[in-house]
């Protein structure tokens, strides 16, 4: 087995100059960037960096390999490094200015916005910068890196975390997947901007010697171009269910891939078929940017999750999960979730959906998920999402996607006559005050860049409706 080197214990002498770090499309394809080329990139950055000061440093690149080159650079240069998905000009003045944690300085991979420092520029006009003799050392309990979030009002919220939590989070991975993980390419559908696709599709292969793919993947017939050797595909469950949906979806059957999966639920149907599809069951991970990982399962084993050994687990009084564990960065090192759990007597546990999805219709309490989830059982769709709306009373609405096979029984129909199927579906299970009130049919539910549908984006299309 391969030998993981921590970004805290790298050395010159690491790799050999010729190492392949990344590649750019399909592996066969040789369009390979090196350990000598990354040493390279790293020392003209540094030197910029440290021409231009600033302690704080926001950093966005979708090209994973700038992002490598700029993240470890700036952490040679001991400076805080703040990752964010959107870079737009209006989100960056929001970060900072209403935050402490503002930014001096930001490094751009992708496009040369005003007041930002675009990395294949800087590279490309340094070129003649020789590779160092040495490279700084890292301190892990005195580098930090922040995420920004959504948070759960919609406004941007920072969360920081140690280099030091990253780096024993991998060897946890490693020391019980290395075995998959080291023969293979990685390649991920997952902005590594958020904590997952960091983890797993940047700081993982790169400290494991591991080469990975520098484009993220944004579909699933993109798959299909990567059958030349075995690869460790890093996605969520949303990609999943599309991929399992294609018109020719054994097309995509790749040369004995491994998949991990996080970022949302994953149901048992999809899970399946990623099997019948794959020839693996997705190996998924649950936790989050405050937690980190915090356990995991393969539903070829059944539902319940698997707690990791660094984590101690409990329930609160609202049966929501509370997670202690050195990872988490407050005094009490908790964290108290909103994941509504059953507890199970070995110590491992099912999700039962989140606190916030936990409404009252008229004084019943009822799960959306659980709504969603009887939907589901009808085998007429591909995606669903209900809500909770108000106007003189609070009430249901459920916006739905129809696979073929929903197309084909409610083609020709009347919307009314459609809404009127799955209310009679409902009231198997539900009482009549807690059936949606209000249905929209669509093409596709809005999604954000993790594949976790966008509420507000829902909530709105029904303000929409006629």
């Amino acid at each position: 087995m391969s030998k993981s080197i921590p970004l805290s214990e790298l050395r010159v002498d690491s790799y050999d100059p010729s190492a392949v770090v990344c590649y750019k499309g399909a592996w066969s394809d040789n369009d390979h960037k090196t350990w000598g080329e990354f040493l390279e990139g790293t020392a003209i950055l540094r030197r910029q960096i440290e021409t231009t000061g600033g302690d704080k440093w926001l950093l966005h690149s979708e090209d994973c390999w700038y992002f490598l080159l700029a993240f470890t650079a700036l952490l040679q240069c001991k400076k805080e490094v703040m990752l964010t998905a959107n870079i737009s000009p209006a989100y960056l003045a929001e970060i900072k200015g209403s935050s402490p944690f503002f930014t001096d300085q930001v490094f751009s991979g992708d496009r040369n916005l005003e007041n930002t420092f675009h990395i294949p520029a800087v590279i490309s006009e340094k070129k003649e910068s020789p590779a160092p003799g040495t490279i700084p050392l890292i301190n892990t309990e005195e580098t930090y890196v922040v995420f920004w979030t959504s948070g759960t009002t919609g406004k941007p919220k920072p969360i920081r975390q140690r280099l030091k939590e990253f780096e024993t989070d991998n060897q946890n991975i490693l020391s019980k997947w290395g075995e998959e993980f080291y023969p293979r390419k990685v390649c991920s559908t997952v902005s590594q901007h958020h904590i997952y696709g960091f983890l797993f599709s940047i700081l993982l292969p790169f400290t494991s010697g591991i080469p990975f793919r520098r484009e993220m993947i944004h579909v699933p017939e993109e798959l299909e171009k990567l059958s030349d050797t075995e690869y460790f595909i890093i996605t969520v469950p949303a990609f999943l269910k599309r991929a399992v949906e294609v018109e020719t979806p054994l097309s995509l059957r790749l040369k004995s891939p491994c998949i991990l999966a996080s970022g949302g639920f994953l149901f048992p149907d999809v899970a399946q078929k990623t099997f019948e599809v794959f020839g693996v069951w997705p190996l998924e991970m649950y936790g989050s940017t405050e937690t980190s990982g915090v356990a995991w399962r393969q539903q070829s084993a059944g539902p319940a999750w698997i707690p990791f050994g660094n984590a101690e687990l409990s329930v609160n009084e609202d049966n929501c999960l509370v997670v202690k564990s050195a990872y988490i960065q407050n005094p009490s090192g908790i964290f108290e979730t909103a994941d509504l759990v059953k507890m199970l007597p070995d110590g491992r546990f099912i999700l039962m959906g989140r606190l916030d999805s936990v409404v009252k219709i008229e004084e019943k309490r009822i799960s959306l998920p659980e709504v969603e989830g009887r939907i589901s059982e009808s085998g007429l769709v591909s995606d669903v999402c209900v809500i909770a709306l108000e106007d003189t009373r609070q009430f249901l609405a459920a916006a739905l996607v129809f696979n073929p096979q929903g197309k084909e029984k409610f083609a020709g129909l009347e919307k009314n006559e459609i809404n009127k199927f799955w209310r009679e579906h409902l009231l198997k299970y539900f009482e009549n005050t807690v059936i949606p009130k209000r249905w929209r049919y669509l093409e596709s539910l809005p999604v954000d860049a993790q594949g976790k549908k966008k509420k507000e984006d829902i909530e709105i299309l029904f303000a929409q409706e006629s």
